[in-house]
This record gives structure tokens, C-alpha cells and sequence, in this order.
């Protein structure tokens, strides 16, 4: 099946318009000017909360790390490697 394109747009830009269309924009702006407006410092309130909120899940999503360990330095030409290819290839001791 063939639709020309051109041939459809034509035949939508000359159609009538939906009857439902013509007061949408009066009827939304309405409904958005009669919603109830909330005051600026329940608004910074809200702002505060939200962001001490963030900060204290962000400390708590990371724990509490463990205490500093010294660890072996790894270099790949020192002489204790514990990840060297001839101590992994061992097995298990």
C-alpha cells in the first residue's frame, strides 16, 4: 500500500478543526492558575530537607570504612610479590 505523504498533510491542513480543541488552552491555563500556591519558605524548607536528606543518605550509603591497615606494596620487581605469576601458579599452601 502507496500513501502519499504530501497528499495526507494536505488533506489535515484543510481539514476542520476538533471541536474539543478550541478552549483547551483556556481550560489548562485555568486549571494551573487555580491550583493552590505554595509559600517560598515551605518551598525552602522542602529545598533544606531534600538536601540534608541527600548529604545523610550519601554518608550512610557508604558506611563507615574500617581502619587503615598498612598493606604490602605491590611493585612488579619486588622481591615478596604476592600477586607474581610464580606464587599464583603454586597453589594452594
Amino acid at each position: 500500500m502507496t500513501t502519499d505523504l504530501d497528499t495526507l498533510l494536505d488533506r489535515l491542513r484543510t481539514a476542520p478543526l476538533h471541536p474539543g480543541l478550541a478552549g483547551l488552552e483556556e481550560a489548562v491555563l485555568s486549571r494551573i492558575a487555580a491550583r493552590p500556591q505554595i509559600p517560598v519558605a515551605t518551598q525552602v524548607r522542602l529545598g533544606m530537607a531534600a538536601a540534608f536528606g541527600a548529604v545523610l543518605l550519601g554518608v550512610v550509603s557508604t558506611g563507615f570504612p574500617p581502619p587503615a591497615v598498612a598493606s604490602v606494596t605491590l611493585s612488579p620487581f619486588g622481591p615478596a610479590n604476592p600477586l607474581a605469576p610464580s606464587t599464583l601458579l603454586v597453589g594452594p599452601r
